[in-house]
């Protein structure tokens, strides 16, 4: 495939959904292209802002608190996965209202307590701590919920 088709399709791979440039490196490959030319590619992409780090950074977490109900620590580790720069994660993050994130944490909490058939309120609320830190929320925060 020539450059320019590839780039042509990397633009349509980018215009449907926010990407990382990860994302992009490993498709513009499986199109054929060689190092060099993925390279120049990202950069063209980049220039004319179908790419953008922060941009992809900001959606994912809001897609992944608003959506799934992650909390920042799997969010923070996906992203991590991704190899978005700590500048732009740190940037995501910033978008996630405090307010609504301890809601968040509190609608897990209870969804689990609802769901529980422990009797010992020591095992009950460790097993909703290790739930709710699965789902990527701080310990410590866990913790002072559920003992609040």
């Amino acid at each position: 495939m020539n450059f320019e088709l590839a780039v042509e399709k990397l633009k349509t791979y980018c215009a449907y959904q926010e990407r990382c440039h990860q994302e992009v490196r490993d498709k513009a490959y499986k199109l054929g292209l060689y190092r060099n030319e993925v390279e120049n590619a990202i950069i063209q992409l980049i220039q004319e802002d179908f790419l953008n780090e922060q941009r992809f950074a900001e959606a994912y977490v809001s897609g992944k608190f608003n959506i799934k109900k992650w909390g920042r620590v799997k969010i923070k580790n996906n992203l991590k996965q991704k190899r978005i720069s700590d500048y732009c994660i740190k940037k995501g993050l910033a978008e996630i209202d405090e307010e609504e994130y301890v809601k968040t944490l509190n609608y897990w909490i209870t969804r689990k307590l609802e769901e529980s058939n422990e009797k010992d309120e020591f095992k009950r609320n460790g097993k909703i701590a290790a739930f709710v830190i699965q789902k990527g929320f701080e310990s410590g925060l866990v913790w002072e919920v559920l003992r609040g």
